[in-house]
Parts: structure tokens; C-alpha cells; sequence
């Protein structure tokens, strides 16, 4: 089935609509952004990641790691599935699915054709959220930017990610190499 006239403005009900043809779709702010699904290299790094925070947040939980295509969507016109994210614990009271008040950690991996909805459209919507960590991972030059709001630019992370949210008594940190491990196991 293919789609009518395009469109130049986009709601989360206008997203429902839509076909399921294996594409994952999403709207920021009424802009569609479409991305096949994701290849093997994408999957094992978001799956080794929501593992690790899965672990961490066992120990220290502030809030619960959702790995994509878990959507969290924000009003009629924003509706996203970050790879992996972490919503604080108050999601369970969203009245419906995928809303979620508060989100805490938010990670993208990137593919060739979501390179530009992850760095620039999804991000600069995290941002203005108040989400106070946005990591895009890419897979092929194995580098991490790290993201927070009123932030110009990314914080690169050159050796270990760590994230300290509010309420935990430690920090998570996971070694780059051992994250990027996965592609090369």
C-alpha cells in the first residue's frame, strides 16, 4: 500500500494510520521521519546496552529501560521510539501507550538513514524537553556524542560512558570497548 499526497505537517494519529510495512515511523513537531528496520550491528548495540542499564537500574531504580520500537510519545504532534531509553518510574501512570512524562536517558544508534532524524530533529526535540542525556552512537566510526540540553555542541565520549541520574547512589558506567566489543564478537 503506498501512501497518498505527501504531507508537510504530521500528528501521532496520522503516524497510526499509516501501513504497517516494516518502516519504523515516527513525527517530531509534525515532521515525519521514516527509517527501515535495523540491521545486526544496530540491534547488538542497543541490546547490549538496554542489558547494562537493565542490570543498573535492578540495583538503582530510578527509573525503567525501554529498548525500540517503545515509543514515547509528547502531545498530538510528537511521537518517537528512540532505540533505548529510560523512563522515570511515573511512566506506568501514562494514560495511554507510549506516553510518557518523563524521560531520563535517551540513546539512538545510528544507521545510515537515520543519521539525520538522530543528530539533528530528535535531538534538538530532547533537548528542548529537558531530557538531560541524549547519547547517538554510531556504530561505524565507534564514537559516542553525548547531548544535554542548552548545549550547542556534544560532549564526545572517548572512553566510558557514564551516566548519573538523580536518585542513584553510583553511577553506570560502561566501557566504550566493551560496548563496541559486540560488533567485533
Amino acid at each position: 500500500m503506498s501512501m497518498a499526497a505527501p504531507k508537510e505537517f504530521w500528528t501521532v494519529q496520522d503516524v497510526y494510520d499509516l501501513p504497517d510495512d516494516g518502516n519504523r515511523y515516527e513525527t517530531v513537531n509534525g515532521e515525519l521521519l521514516v527509517t527501515p528496520g535495523p540491521g545486526f550491528g544496530h540491534q547488538l548495540i542497543a541490546g547490549a546496552l538496554h542489558a547494562e542499564l537493565r542490570a543498573y537500574l535492578a540495583r538503582w531504580p530510578v527509573g525503567v529501560p525501554l529498548l525500540g520500537p517503545a515509543e514515547a510519545t509528547r502531545g498530538d504532534v510528537t511521537r518517537v521510539q528512540p532505540d533505548v531509553f529510560v523512563a522515570a518510574n511515573a511512566w506506568r501512570a501514562a494514560k495511554r501507550y507510549g506516553s510518557v512524562a518523563e524521560l531520563l536517558l535517551v540513546v539512538e544508534v545510528l544507521s545510515p538513514s537515520s543519521r539525520r532524524g538522530d543528530r539533528f530533529t530528535k535531538r534538538v526535540e530532547f533537548q528542548r524537553q529537558g531530557v538531560p542525556l541524549y547519547w547517538v552512537i554510531d556504530p561505524d566510526a565507534r564514537t559516542v556524542e553525548a547531548w544535554r540540553p542548552g548545549r550547542d555542541f556534544p560532549e564526545p565520549v572517548t572512553d566510558v560512558l557514564e551516566w548519573w541520574p538523580e536518585g542513584a547512589a553510583e553511577s553506570f558506567r560502561l566501557p566504550l570497548a566493551t560496548l563496541f566489543g559486540e560488533l567485533d564478537g
